[in-house]
Order: C-alpha cells, then sequence, then structure tokens
C-alpha cells in the first residue's frame, strides 16, 4: 500500500518549492487539508497527463469492448434469425406442417411482448 504525502494547504505559501520538487521528483500527488479535511490535490503536469492519457485508452478500450460485444450479438442474432428462417423453410416443404393464422400469430407475439414487459 502506497502512503499518501499529506500536508496543510498553508504549506503552499510556506514550502511551495519543497511541494513542487516532491510532485516532480516522486511522480505522485501530494494531498492538502484545510481544517484538518482533504482540500486539494497537487501534481506535476507530466503525472496529470499521465493519468489523462491512461482514462482516455482505458474509455477507448471500454468503448471498443463494447462496440465488439454489440457487433458480436447482432451476429449471433442474425444467424438465429437465419436458422430459423431456414427451418420455418423445411417445416412449409412438410405437409402435415402445422400452419397458424394471422390472428394465431399476432397474439402469440403480443404474449411474448407481455411477459418482457412485467
Amino acid at each position: 500500500m502506497q502512503t499518501k504525502t499529506i500536508r496543510p494547504v498553508s504549506d503552499l505559501q510556506n514550502n511551495l518549492e519543497e511541494i513542487s520538487n516532491t510532485v516532480h521528483k516522486t511522480d505522485k500527488p501530494v494531498y492538502l487539508t484545510k481544517n484538518g479535511y482533504a482540500d486539494m490535490v497537487i501534481m506535476s503536469a507530466s503525472t496529470f497527463e499521465n493519468i489523462q492519457y491512461e482514462c482516455d485508452i482505458r474509455s477507448q478500450q471500454a468503448e471498443e469492448e463494447d462496440i465488439d460485444v454489440r457487433l458480436k450479438y447482432d451476429m449471433e442474432f442474425q444467424r438465429e434469425i437465419a436458422e430459423k428462417l431456414i427451418e420455418a423453410e423445411k417445416e412449409m416443404e412438410n405437409p402435415n406442417a402445422r400452419t397458424y393464422t394471422w390472428e394465431e400469430v399476432d397474439q402469440y407475439l403480443r404474449d411474448i411482448v407481455r411477459k418482457c414487459t412485467k
């Protein structure tokens, strides 16, 4: 576990050069308190830019993963529909296949939607 460098905010006026040296040498932030409570964090510009860069990379990776998941789902969904259509076409060739009226299909779909929205 890393230890935090914690200093009172008044050190900004009294020891600015020392704080600046600390954040540049350690590449770690210095936490400043005001009346005993966390108030600010001071870090070098390079540390801040590295954090921003890392956040941007992770955000981009998450976005790419989300796109990959959606594409995979879409492809699976399309494959499933294609399989069902092929299955239906084969079933239509069977002279003993059950046929459905539009009303039966409509009711069946409404029941599915009703179940999904509960």
